[in-house]
């Protein structure tokens, strides 16, 4: 069967799997998405999408009317099947799986000898051939890799997405993917298939490493992370602008130091390093202390919020931003959503959230009574304290005249 012929289907439509689901599309290949959210399946079969990434509407909509793609929220044969669901941790941050257990479950009963299984969820060291294994034990009659090798009936690989959200579906395409099968043929076959749309180069390898490969290099980001958010304390403490310090060390050659913030955030860079820590305790020590920095970051606005309200009385505090990231509408593992929470918990008075691109607050905080949602005008006019979240592109645009006056945080460096 030529790869053109082939029929795919992304299991998880979220903030991977719908771009990848489109791209396919795009080169006119037949995708089938599966989603457990009825919502999700509706909003896209109408040629919609749920998450905002630029372009992305424009490309599911044309994927959609010319039938390439289309969404349900059961299984079906398929020639080839990527996982992109969650792979979020539990107390202790033991990695919970139950999501790829979930949609092994769910294509097992469709699968067919020759079908080729890719795991695109960021994933601890294993997951591949845990993944393999859920499988072969829900459909005894088909072989795979871990028993029968080369001649197994299915084939298993890992390939690790590595995109910036914003930018996915440029990333997507122009990036280098990194792709591990659990047999030569196993990560032949997945090249094939990621050449469809793929044009950086497909570099191949065993699925173990292309697990710690992704693992690795957020791990790698969160310490630079967590450098830079222990400097800005440390510059806090001694009166430094941290901002000007980071600017003059970085006219160094050899010194790039990345920006602070108020922790780290998104499904990757906050959740990554920990499966690393979790096989490895006892040797993974800088990867743990760089992820106790910027998990601790939150704490430390919120004290910094608290001490700016020492001569106040029930005061109004506008924070702006949710998201992890700017110009996204990613809440996941958001450091603003939990400075946000805490300041709900523990302190007296009014807070205004500003998120330009989400319609209604996230259910953690909605059950805040004193926290409101409200634009940026809403928010400044009533405001006694300001804290800068999130760098949205549009927070820049503020006029500085309506900060005159008040108090404020500034995790960002927007206003420094």
């Amino acid at each position: 069967m030529k790869i053109k012929d082939k029929n795919i289907s992304i299991i998880g439509l979220g903030y991977i799997g719908l771009p990848t689901a489109a791209i396919f599309a795009s080169k006119k290949i037949k995708v089938i998405g599966v989603d457990v959210s009825n919502k999700v399946v509706n909003t896209i079969n109408q040629g919609g999408i749920h998450i905002v990434e630029p372009d992305l509407d424009m490309v599911v909509h044309t994927a959609v009317k010319d039938g390439y793609l289309r969404a349900t929220t059961v299984p079906e044969p398929a020639d080839a099947f990527l996982i992109a669901v969650p792979t979020p941790f539990k107390d202790g941050f033991e990695p919970d799986l139950s999501y790829i257990e979930s949609a092994c479950n769910s294509i097992a009963p469709v699968l067919k000898k020759g079908d080729l299984v890719i795991l695109e969820s960021t994933s601890p060291v294993g997951a591949t051939e845990q993944m393999s294994a859920w499988l072969a034990n829900a459909r005894p009659d088909l072989t795979f890799p871990q028993t029968e090798g080369e001649a197994s009936d299915i084939r298993v690989a890992h390939c690790p997405e590595r995109v910036l959200p914003g930018c996915v579906l440029r990333e997507l395409a122009q990036n280098d993917r990194v792709i591990g099968g659990m047999t030569d043929k196993c990560s032949a076959a997945a090249v094939d298939l990621y050449r469809i749309f793929v044009e950086g180069e497909c570099i191949v390898t065993n699925a173990r490493t292309a697990e710690m490969c992704k693992l690795t290099e957020n791990s790698f980001r969160d310490v630079n992370i967590a450098f830079a958010n222990e400097l800005s304390i440390i510059c806090d403490k001694l009166k430094i602008n941290v901002w000007e310090t980071i600017r003059l060390a970085n006219r160094h050659p050899r010194v790039s130091i990345l920006s602070p913030g108020p922790g780290v955030g998104g499904h990757c860079i906050a959740v990554d390093p920990w499966f690393i820590v979790h096989k490895t305790p006892k040797e993974a020590k800088l990867i743990r202390t760089a992820r106790t920095i910027n998990d601790d970051k939150p704490r430390y606005v919120v004290a910094q919020v608290v001490a700016s309200m020492a001569n106040l009385v029930n005061p109004v505090i506008a924070c702006l931003g949710l998201a992890f990231k700017q110009d996204i509408d990613d809440l996941r593992e958001s450091p603003a959503i939990e400075i946000v929470h805490l300041l709900a918990k523990g302190v007296t008075g009014q807070i205004l959230v500003v998120e330009p691109n989400i319609e209604q607050l996230p259910a953690s905080l909605n059950v805040f009574k004193n926290v409101e949602l409200v634009n940026t005008e809403a928010a400044l006019g009533r405001a006694d304290i300001v804290v800068m979240l999130v760098n949205h592109k549009v927070f820049y645009d503020i006029d500085r005249a309506l900060l005159d006056g008040k108090n404020i945080i500034d995790t960002r460096g927007v206003w420094l």
